[in-house]
């Protein structure tokens, strides 16, 4: 794995040259442009700050509804898109799969790269948001937000490079993971605090990472708190899965130009 890390790191050129690619073709042709990764998070939280402050009141400990939402929304919105793209990454370059030699992870790393920058760019909205709403953000706490960026990239490339290597084999994957991630939105807390899930359920509510990653963003953002103990077990959760994905990807890759 060492070998393959150090010769993915020596491929950077391919990385970016191909992450640009993909953030070009994205917004080509587009009236918008740059302007989707905002209107995205954006309209949803929304439709979710109308539902749950006039018809369904959620208690967010004081803090506007639509920020609370928004710090969830955004990193969910990396997560959710980012595995989509790179879930479909190698079908749609059969191409170069099939001729051309490479490190096949450096495609799929490349689509995930290329929604780091719709994550900067929404991450922008939500500085507006804390000034309009006159919000103290945790100066300890800021030190922080690479980690958890960190340990959440670390998750999805996981996750995607094994997504990405079952969709060469088996083409239901795409949908599965669509309904999976709906799933797995209503499983994290993103519309609802964690207060709501029950004490005694919260243990095995941590083990989804994500709801210890989101958690984190919204204690350093918005509560001015170091995040607690949760956001061990989604670190350890996310390397694992880091770890595991990389291992079966590459244990897999040689059989990928067959049957493609």
């Amino acid at each position: 794995m060492i070998s393959n890390l150090r010769i993915l790191a020596n491929s950077k050129d391919l990385l970016f040259s191909w992450m640009s690619r993909t953030i070009r073709g994205r917004y080509q042709q587009s009236v918008l442009g740059w302007l989707w990764a905002i209107v995205q998070p954006t309209a949803s939280v929304a439709i979710f700050s109308i539902i749950f402050t006039q018809f369904v009141p959620v208690n967010t400990g004081g803090i506007p509804y639509p920020v609370f939402s928004y710090v969830a929304v955004v990193p969910w919105t990396f997560f959710a898109s980012s595995l989509s793209d790179m879930t479909s990454s190698l079908v749609q370059n059969m191409s170069l799969v099939t001729k051309i030699y490479f490190p096949r992870e450096a495609l799929v790393i490349a689509y995930m790269m290329a929604r780091l920058v719709d994550l900067a760019i929404s991450a922008a909205l939500l500085i507006i948001l804390i000034v309009i709403f006159r919000l103290t953000v945790f100066p300890l706490g800021l030190i922080m937000l690479p980690l958890i960026l960190l340990l959440q990239i670390a998750l999805v490339t996981g996750l995607g490079l094994i997504t990405a290597a079952l969709n060469i084999f088996y083409r239901d994957v795409q949908p599965i993971l669509v309904l999976g991630i709906q799933l797995w939105f209503y499983a994290s807390p993103i519309i609802y605090p964690v207060t709501m899930v029950p004490e005694r359920f919260r243990v095995l509510y941590y083990l989804n990472p994500m709801a210890g990653i989101l958690e984190s963003y919204r204690d350093i953002l918005l509560r001015q708190s170091l995040p607690g103990n949760y956001l061990i077990m989604a670190g350890a959760v996310s390397l694992i899965v880091f770890l595991v994905g990389y291992w079966f990807f590459k244990r897999v890759e040689f059989m990928f130009a067959d049957i493609v």
